[in-house]
């Protein structure tokens, strides 16, 4: 139920802003399928780290993809709305000419998505050994996680200040903590 609260609050937040007011659907749509990217964000470290209750571990990689392919989907969404609204500006994103710093934080996440996914996705035919896979997955989870939160920090708009920060602090917490408890990083052969 905690959970249910923490990944509603920033929407039901970001649906309250009064910068919405003067805003097309479209553009709307974008916003609120990056804040849901966040909660998606916040989830998929703690079906990797097998934490939530009541879920065995084969069922929780398999949320753990289906979050994924989610994740990929709203971020499709939150830049193909942006890209409708005003395609100069997704361009200079994609070509990190943007004046806007989150911009480059938010394009370098989206890509590193798309590749941690892509591996996920393709895992049975790539010939990378399971730790090397392991390891390439986490670092691109990783740097998603990362430039998401900067991303999402740095942006002054309809996700609210306090909702934005505590869902980002947990999007934080919960990844170090799985990464902590996995121990991703070592990849040497375990008796």
């Amino acid at each position: 139920m905690a959970l249910i609260a923490i990944l509603a609050v920033p929407l039901i937040a970001a649906a309250n802003s009064p910068l919405l007011a003067w805003r097309d659907p479209v553009y709307i749509l974008a916003g609120f399928a990056g804040v849901m990217s966040m909660g998606l964000l916040l989830l998929q470290p703690l079906l990797a780290g097998r934490v939530l209750p009541g879920l065995s571990p084969l069922i929780s990689r398999r949320w753990h993809r289906w979050v994924g392919v989610t994740l990929v989907a709203a971020v499709l969404i939150h830049v193909g709305g942006l890209w409708v609204t005003s395609p100069p500006d997704v361009v200079d994103a994609l070509f990190f000419v943007s004046p806007t710093p989150f911009s480059a934080w938010g394009v370098v996440a989206m890509w590193a998505a798309f590749a941690a996914a892509l591996l996920g996705v393709f895992r049975q035919r790539f010939t990378l050994r399971y730790r090397v896979w392991r390891l390439g997955h986490t670092g691109l989870a990783t740097v998603t996680i990362i430039g998401s939160v900067v991303h999402a920090m740095l942006i002054e708009g309809t996700m609210e200040t306090m909702t934005k920060t505590a869902l980002c602090v947990l999007v934080l917490s919960a990844s170090a903590r799985t990464l902590a408890r996995l121990r991703v990083w070592d990849t040497r052969r375990r008796s």
